[in-house]
């Protein structure tokens, strides 16, 4: 299973960026998908998560601002990010939660991370 993530880059305070991040390999079902991100110098946080079922949640840091979705034919999840500040600058990972054979457990798989870099 690979996690293919993509779109981060370089914007101004108050801009808009949108993450994406792709599943693939064998996959038999994936539960959560989700995003963390981790400034220089300090720990990877949850930034947003959804299921299965499309439930969605959010790092307090970021509601109102980001939002998670998912299409599940694609095994993609995306990360809309509006109203973008410095403090937001951070490299961004994404996970999913993913049984690969059936009557297996799932295990959570990582992306590689992307950049991305908020200027004021």
């Amino acid at each position: 299973v690979q996690l293919q993530a993509s779109g981060g880059g370089l914007v101004q305070a108050g801009g808009s960026l949108r993450l994406s991040c792709a599943a693939s390999g064998t996959i038999f079902s994936i539960n959560a998908m989700g995003w963390y991100r981790q400034a220089p110098g300090k720990q990877r946080v949850l930034v947003a998560r959804t299921t299965s079922g499309g439930s969605t949640s959010y790092a307090d840091s970021v509601k109102g601002r980001f939002t998670i979705s998912r299409d599940n034919a694609k095994n993609t999840v995306y990360l809309q990010m509006n109203s973008l500040r410095p403090e937001d600058t951070a490299v961004y990972y994404c996970y999913a939660n993913i049984v690969k054979y059936a009557l297996t457990y799932p295990n959570n798989y990582w992306g590689q991370g992307t950049q991305v870099t908020v200027s004021s």
